[in-house]
């Protein structure tokens, strides 16, 4: 059972659980996925493909008959993981299909890794057959290779990835996205409800709603009913008695009606929303909304309203010209925000993007040192915070089970990113998806411990 460190790179997905069954015979395709949650949707959406195709998902290089890295093209550290995970991939099984964010550079893929036998860029799906088609032909048995109704999942049974939109329509100067993957483009309310009822009635209990920019969704659908249309969805999927939990919410002003939606229990009251920085002059530079000070206000707005509610946020320490009174602001405001969960990045270069051209970039050990700083100040946040829950009853979902204990996770808590709470004792009769009550008798830095509830 380990505890969730703080990572110089929140953003990233859990792990890929890959199915295993097999016919004899079948082709096999392994998978390896890197990056964010939507990469993480990307890689169901192709491995469901294929399955319907009649291929098997191999869990290792040495069963598959050829290899898709789906790869992260977020950060300069993320492209050379990306490298490297296609080298291991090649030198494992020589058979490698390239797709995701950095395939946006087929330049760069090539250039470094001539074997490989395809490159495709983000949501190009069909190219990805192609390429998987002319190196293993398929072979189907449409008596045999059923494929259930929710497709091919990468995560545990119990919770999913939602993914409602493509691209993002912001031109911060320090992301590329959507150089990479496009415009704003809505997925229709009608079909993202029903693969949501197909995943619940499948036996999800928690939806985990992602886009790049979830706060935008549906307002580049001309001759839309809602002005906001991402009110009327949460409504609609907090109806289907799952969890429904609100990733990457920009915070604009009408952000503030998805809170009573939480206050009434139909969506977790838990909001995920990319801050970036406090300093108005430092937000300025990045191309971002410079209005830090409503942002407090409407924070304030947001706990007035629900109480309970987790506020998670992303940051960049070190970007091009921040001196030491703005990383100072950011300090304070997060003093005067106290945020839940806050993860952070180090500015990194990366290629195309506008940022790289600024003056006066911060140096590396200056970076790590204000990383430290920030991070010891949201640690002191969270640690007060959590053991402000000890001798609370709280609700949690059940994600693992092994002979140490429970793994689980309160509404405050995403997969991966975010804490966990461990059940190290009379947790025999627990399985992952249970949503159980626990009585929170110990706190840490990021995690909590406690016992499930007795029963009244």
């Amino acid at each position: 059972m380990a505890q969730n460190p703080p990572s110089l790179r929140p953003d990233l997905a859990p792990k890929p659980t890959l199915p295993t069954d097999a016919r004899p015979g079948q082709p096999r395709i392994g998978m390896v996925s890197l990056g964010c949650p939507k990469a993480l949707v990307d890689s169901e959406r192709i491995l469901t493909r294929l399955r319907a195709e009649g291929y098997a998902i191999s869990p290792d290089y040495a069963g598959a008959e050829a290899v898709i890295v789906n790869t992260c093209g977020f950060l300069d550290s993320a492209k050379a993981e990306s490298l490297e995970a296609i080298g291991e991939a090649l030198d494992a099984n020589g058979r490698v299909i390239v797709t995701g964010c950095l395939g946006a550079e087929p330049e760069y893929i090539t250039g470094a890794h001539p074997k490989v036998l395809a490159v495709t860029g983000p949501q190009q799906y069909e190219q990805v057959l192609d390429a998987v088609h002319a190196a293993v032909p398929p072979s189907p048995d449409p008596f045999v290779d059923l494929l259930p109704a929710t497709g091919v999942s990468l995560t545990p049974r119990h919770y999913s990835y939602l993914k409602i939109s493509e691209g993002c329509n912001h031109t911060c100067k320090f992301c590329i996205i959507p150089d990479m993957r496009g415009k704003l483009s809505s997925r229709p309310h009608a079909a993202i409800l029903r693969e949501a009822e197909r995943l619940v009635d499948a036996g999800v209990r928690e939806l985990l709603v992602i886009s790049q920019d979830t706060s935008a969704y549906g307002t580049d659908v001309k001759g839309r009913d809602a002005k906001h249309p991402i009110i009327p969805l949460a409504r609609d999927l907090g109806e289907l008695g799952a969890w429904v939990r609100m990733h990457y919410v920009y915070p604009y002003p009408f952000v503030k009606d998805l809170i009573p939606l939480m206050a009434e229990g139909l969506v977790l009251p838990y909001l995920d929303v990319p801050f970036q920085h406090a300093h108005p002059d430092t937000l300025k530079r990045m191309a971002r909304p410079a209005a830090a000070e409503k942002t407090l206000d409407r924070i304030r707005e947001w706990r007035d309203i629900c109480p309970d509610i987790t506020l998670r946020s992303t940051f960049i320490v070190g970007y091009p010209g921040e001196t030491e009174a703005e990383f100072q602001t950011l300090l304070d405001w997060l003093d005067e925000a106290q945020l839940d969960r806050v993860g952070c990045f180090q500015y990194e270069n990366v290629d195309g993007a506008r940022s790289n051209a600024l003056p006066d970039h911060v140096a590396p050990e200056l970076k790590q040192e204000r990383w430290e700083r920030f991070m010891e100040k949201s640690q002191a946040i969270s640690e007060a915070k959590l053991a402000a829950k000890v001798g609370t009853r709280i609700e949690v979902i059940v994600d693992s089970v092994d002979e140490e204990g429970a793994t689980c996770r309160t509404k405050s808590d995403a997969p991966e990113i975010d804490g966990n709470l461990f059940i190290d004792e009379g947790f025999e009769g627990l399985t992952p998806g249970m949503i159980v009550e626990v009585d929170v008798d110990e706190a840490g830095e990021y995690d909590l411990w406690g016992q499930v509830a007795a029963q009244s």
